[in-house]
């Protein structure tokens, strides 16, 4: 429904309202209507007119609203993006994201996100917090001829993280998949002048992995954390990169690791970078953070 404005909408709406009357006879019994906004909160502009035309929303046809803010979606997305186990979703939470239309099995049997809409619309709805709370952040990552320099962004973002990452997790509702939100409102960023953001969630990997394309510039991206009694996920994250960079053609990459280990020093105080190298050669530029 958010694809709809002026007057689409006011024709989807005569329709429903002409087909009402003979349903089911040539017309659904039942309509949900998708968006990232409860559908009763609309209003309707005509495209012949600046000020709304209707006093109150035109959908009070609705009957129910099935929302992403419920607990038992995030139990169930939130491990899924970033990479985990589903340990906490009971099996009725993860067939309600799957009769929601959010999620859905492939062959294996396994969970996916339904489709490459919500693979994207999904964490940008997530992110949105923290995308809303962003300062204003020159493109210092853009050479003169307006092609991203990508030397350049990696010092804006740890510029950025350094500065802003300790405020912004807290504005995010997820927790556990805070700093990926607050990364990716930092990429949303650079690349609404005219980029894109491919995610690949690996569930069960323990990794999230993002591509950046800004002109012919490419930035594959691998994203980990470090949590309590676990290893430094640095070995596993080189092999996982590995792959992953040689799936988009890259010699080289970013790896970083969410240092999100208890007793930690403040984020400013510890980000870093440093290089690696994976087996196969490629070369990756470490970010703790």
């Amino acid at each position: 429904m958010d694809a709809l404005i002026g007057d689409t909408l006011i024709s989807l709406l005569r329709q429903l309202r002409a087909g009402y009357p003979n349903r089911p006879k040539l017309f659904p019994q039942t309509i949900i209507l998708c968006g990232v906004r409860d559908i009763q909160d609309y209003r309707i502009h005509s495209s012949s007119e600046k000020a709304v035309i209707t006093g109150g929303s035109a959908f009070n046809i609705k009957a129910e609203s099935l929302r992403l803010g419920e607990p038992r979606v995030r139990r169930v997305i939130e491990p899924m993006l970033a990479g985990g186990m589903i340990t906490e979703g009971t099996d009725d939470d993860r067939q309600y994201l799957v009769d929601l239309g959010l999620l859905r099995r492939d062959g294996s049997g396994g969970l996916v996100i339904a489709n490459p809409i919500y693979r994207e619309v999904i964490p940008r709805i997530l992110a949105g917090a923290p995308q809303d709370s962003l300062p204003h952040i020159s493109p210092t990552w853009l050479k003169p001829d307006g092609s991203l320099d990508i030397d350049r962004l990696l010092y804006a973002f740890l510029e950025f993280w350094r500065q802003h990452g300790e405020p912004l997790l807290g504005s995010v509702p997820y927790h556990e998949i805070a700093p990926h939100l607050v990364l990716m409102a930092f990429l949303h960023r650079v690349v609404n002048a005219g980029g894109t953001i491919d995610r690949e969630y690996a569930i069960g990997w323990g990794r999230m992995d993002l591509c950046v394309r800004y002109g012919g510039a490419v930035l594959g991206i691998e994203l980990k954390v470090w949590r309590d009694e676990e290893p430094d996920p640095l070995k596993k994250g080189l092999e996982q990169i590995d792959v992953y960079l040689s799936g988009l053609g890259l010699n080289f990459g970013w790896l970083v690791i969410f240092d999100r280990r208890s007793g930690q020093p403040k984020i400013f105080e510890r980000t870093q970078t440093e290089a690696a190298q994976t087996v196969s050669g490629k070369t990756i530029t470490v970010i703790r953070a």
